[in-house]
């Protein structure tokens, strides 16, 4: 299927590797040029030049933290104009809520609410205007299904959707869609961060608890950086302008419910 988005302009957060990377290369692979960011300025750089050299896109790296003020002007200096936005941000720790204080929450609001409003509020006005516009917030499956240790994060998250439930209903007329992407558990440095903690505290390799998750899940499986980078593409397309204020679980059937 074409997907419409040849020659579009995206940008994609926390693009470097991971989730991030994965709809990177996705839009990428459908002619969209990109201006991609992360902190880590040499593994942007490299990703930057690997989907520009395979894709044949203009790919612009902007290493910065795009959670202030300066990292965001410097990222929408580079592409002021952009007809796709991804937000995307490292989700925080994991911890029990009564040893986070007020600075911690401050720290998740600002990544993984905040930061995503603020983007939105820059660009969406011109995607109104040239009548075409899509947002696609990569949050959680916990905003389904919150998890417990992931306090900081099922917040965060959770009031990201809520503002987006009532703003994607005012754009959609102007061909402008806001969706969210919750990805279950996925093949990224994250996830085997969190399996290399179980695997050392339960003295087992980590590649045998890296297994043992993905049998747990439905699918048998974890999930790929370029499977969830497609669903990504799909919620970009020109196809999907029907589409606004939803939340798509790709999580590998893990969720129990209906709705």
């Amino acid at each position: 299927m074409d997907l419409g988005l040849r020659g579009r302009k995206a940008i994609v957060c926390a693009a470097s590797k991971g989730l991030g990377r994965g709809c990177a290369e996705a839009l990428a692979a459908e002619g969209v040029d990109l201006v991609i960011n992360a902190r880590t300025e040499d593994t942007l750089v490299r990703t930057a030049e690997e989907i520009a050299a395979r894709c044949g896109v203009s790919v612009t790296p902007v290493a910065c933290d795009i959670t202030t003020e300066a990292g965001r002007a410097r990222v929408l200096e580079a592409c002021p104009e952009p007809d796709i936005l991804v937000n995307n941000a490292g989700g925080p720790p994991p911890g029990d809520f009564r040893d986070w204080d007020r600075d911690d929450w401050i720290a998740a609001l600002d990544a993984n609410m905040l930061t995503p409003i603020l983007l939105i509020k820059s660009v969406v006005d011109g995607m109104i205007e040239r009548r075409f516009g899509r947002v696609v917030n990569i949050t959680s499956a916990a905003v389904k299904a919150p998890i417990p240790i992931l306090g900081l994060s099922n917040g965060a998250r959770a009031g990201l959707t809520g503002f987006v439930a009532g703003l994607a209903r005012e754009t959609v007329r102007h061909n402008v869609t806001i969706n969210g992407l919750l990805p279950g558990p996925f093949d990224t440095d994250r996830l085997r961060n969190t399996m290399a903690a179980r695997a050392e505290k339960e003295g087992r390799p980590v590649e045998e608890v890296l297994r043992e998750a993905g049998a747990s899940n439905p699918s048998g499986r974890v999930g790929t950086p370029a499977e969830f980078g497609h669903a990504c593409a799909f919620l970009c397309s020109a196809h999907s302008g029907f589409m606004t204020g939803q939340n798509l679980l790709v999580d590998g059937g893990a969720f129990p419910g209906t709705l």
